[in-house]
């Protein structure tokens, strides 16, 4: 190693540390900070805030990564070092375009608004949180203006969570998921549900806790470097990729769905777990987008979570873990009952088929928020039309809502589409693992999940951001990003469970 590549570093570092200890704060507001906590920790995360953008966009940043760029001159274009400075390259000049001032006031708007929105959904009460809300969508507003755009505000602030993607190359990617999903939702509601039996049941949430870890255990998930802990939203969050961290939320009357947010966030904690140890501290160690973050996640929750193979094997020892669910219930209705289509209000609770309706919602939302096409007291009945025009249902009340999710009091605009995008390359992902390794689905009906994870360690988790999103689907699948894989597997899946031929 150079000695100007190594300065860097050890730079960087530095500026790597002080955001992990900054996400710290982050994940303790979240799971164990007492009420009152947050008049001291919305200051203490603004300040640290604060020192990292100060760090972040010194002349000494910029001027390292320079003379590590003349040293590395001649490296290969994906080589450590030149996928390395790339990658700071592009943090710095994002980052270097926010005031200060800017970053402060964000920071400690957002830190505010959380507990403020924890409170307001509890009571059923938006008006209480619409107020920090109007202050965040302004800010997001200063933000996008600073940090520039092509087309229009919210593409800066999209950019943030999906390098160089714009809303009018999302917009036909969902368009092309509505022309299918939208006629499969009406068929499968046409169809109608049996009767759900486990809907009458209690499940002991410990019961569930032991269940869930056991499986995130055969996901590969590394105990030695994370644990699970429970709060309002669950969430993953990585200290590095030493310790990484995911949290669920448990209901007594409903079995699966801890399950599931166990799964969900094991996909994102096995990315970040597998990134490249050897690049600890440096801007490789860091996922590249978050579609790509999400597709982890979904791809083991809904591909790999509720297959018929996976229950092949879990559903006997679900059995052991609840051993009142009734003899009637056999593995093949099971299935089905982790399958079930039906439109519902709450998006973290919804199913394959209309999942992706909950972000198009979303994202048509937050554009005109951004815009300024839609006033902050109107959200709530926009929010309603936008249910009952693609799900056919209203929400009774706005905590099942539009305070539903934490993502708008964290101030992150442009994160809702990223959850689709992730959706549409989790089949592509699968599939290309499925043709590298044919025999898959057979291993995780016989236990082992540890194969694909092995694969996802291999060809997309080790890369980091030596990629761009792009450029990795590309070396992983052979192609580019599209809706049909998805889209098609979806098809074939639910054709076959409501028998729709």
């Amino acid at each position: 190693m150079g000695e100007k590549i190594a300065e860097f570093r050890n730079r960087w570092e530095k500026i790597s540390r002080l955001n992990h200890a900054l996400a710290v704060l982050h994940w303790d507001m979240e799971t164990y900070m007492p009420e009152k906590g947050i008049n001291g920790r919305s200051g203490q995360i603004s300040l640290l805030s604060e020192i990292a953008h100060k760090w972040l966009t010194a002349d000494e940043t910029i001027r390292s990564i320079e003379a590590a760029e003349l040293e590395t001159a001649g490296d290969e274009y994906y080589s450590d070092s030149a996928a390395m400075l790339r990658a700071a390259r592009r943090q710095y000049e994002q980052q270097a375009k926010l005031p200060e001032s800017l970053v402060v006031q964000f920071a400690e708007t957002t830190a505010e608004a959380n507990s403020i929105w924890v409170k307001a959904r509890s009571d059923n009460d938006f008006p209480a949180f619409s107020q920090s809300l109007e202050k965040i969508v302004s800010l997001n507003r200063e933000m996008a203006e600073c940090l520039g755009y092509r087309e229009s505000p919210y593409d800066a602030l999209l950019d943030l969570y999906e390098p160089d993607m714009t809303a009018s190359m999302v917009a036909p990617l969902f368009n092309a998921m509505k022309e299918r999903l939208v006629p499969m939702v009406k068929a499968v509601s046409e169809k109608g549900n049996e009767k759900n039996p486990l809907e009458e049941m209690s499940f002991d949430v410990n019961a569930q806790e032991r269940f869930g870890l056991m499986v995130l255990g055969d996901m590969g998930y590394d105990f030695s470097r994370g644990r699970q802990d429970r709060s309002a939203h669950p969430f993953t969050t990585s200290f590095g990729p030493w310790d990484v961290r995911i949290t669920t939320r448990f209901h007594e009357q409903d079995l699966l769905s801890a399950l599931f947010s166990t799964i969900h966030e094991g996909g994102h904690a096995l990315y970040e777990q597998g990134l490249p140890l050897d690049m600890t501290g440096t801007p490789l160690c860091e996922a590249v987008s978050l579609g790509v973050h999400e597709s982890q996640s979904r791809l083991w929750e809904n591909i790999v979570g509720r297959s018929r193979e996976f229950w092949g094997h879990y559903f006997p020892k679900l059995r052991k873990h609840f051993p009142t669910i009734p003899g009637g219930i056999n593995e093949d209705l099971f299935y089905r009952l982790a399958n079930r289509v039906e439109p519902g209000l709450v998006r973290v609770e919804s199913d394959e088929v209309t999942y992706n309706l909950h972000i198009f919602i979303r994202f048509e939302i937050e554009q005109e928020l951004i815009a300024g096409t839609l006033r902050i007291q109107d959200l709530p009945e926009r929010w309603n039309e936008g249910y009952r025009s693609y799900l056919g249902i209203v929400p009774p009340d706005d905590a099942r809502g539009c305070l539903q999710d934490i993502h708008w009091a964290h101030g992150s605009f442009g994160y809702f589409p990223t959850y689709s995008l992730g959706n549409l390359l989790s089949a592509q992902f699968f599939n290309a693992a499925e043709k590298a390794v044919p025999d898959l689905k057979s291993r995780i009906a016989g236990g082992d999940l540890g194969s694909l994870k092995e694969w996802l360690n291999e060809h997309i988790h080790c890369h980091g951001a030596r990629y761009t999103m792009p450029e990795l689907v590309k070396e992983v699948t052979g192609e580019k990003m599209r809706a049909e894989p998805f889209l098609d597997y979806l098809e074939i899946k639910f054709n076959a469970l409501y028998n729709m031929g």
